[in-house]
């Protein structure tokens, strides 16, 4: 069984009767935000543990995630198929990729860690990344 089908599923069982539709997207949305923030943050983690830096690893983890997320909240949250909103979906995070940069330096010249001051920031990716995706990347085809 399909991995979106088993999610359909198990939501359907263990939301379907106290939620609505728009309700049940969100809570989906945070599920898949925390997975996707586990290994985002996962990787930023072990390329600091490597040594490569804080600039260099928010780099890499922010590239390495962006794949993973697109595939993970296109089918599970928006229930979308295909690449072809990936040039918005990567927009988006080049976006949100350099305010949270901006903000990186910041935190980091006001002395926190480099973990610490990522681990900061990263409720505040997840919560704009989800309101510019779903305006901008995801939204519903409008009727004419």
């Amino acid at each position: 069984m399909p991995a979106s089908n088993f999610v359909a599923r198990l939501e359907e069982s263990l939301l379907g009767h106290w939620l609505t539709p728009g309700q049940r997207q969100f809570v989906r949305f945070l599920f898949v935000g925390a997975l996707n923030t586990g290994v985002g943050y996962g990787f930023f983690v072990l390329f600091v543990l490597m040594k490569l830096g804080p600039n260099i690893s928010l780099t890499l983890a922010t590239g390495l995630g962006v794949l993973f997320n697109y595939m993970t909240t296109g089918r599970l949250v928006f229930a979308a198929r295909g690449l072809g909103r990936l040039p918005f979906f990567v927009a988006v995070y080049g976006l949100t990729f350099l305010l949270n940069l901006w903000s990186l330096h910041f935190l980091l010249s006001s002395g926190f860690s480099p973990i610490l001051a990522q681990a900061i920031l990263l409720p505040l990716m997840v919560v704009l990344n989800f309101a510019l995706n779903k305006i901008f990347v995801f939204r519903p085809a409008r009727l004419s």
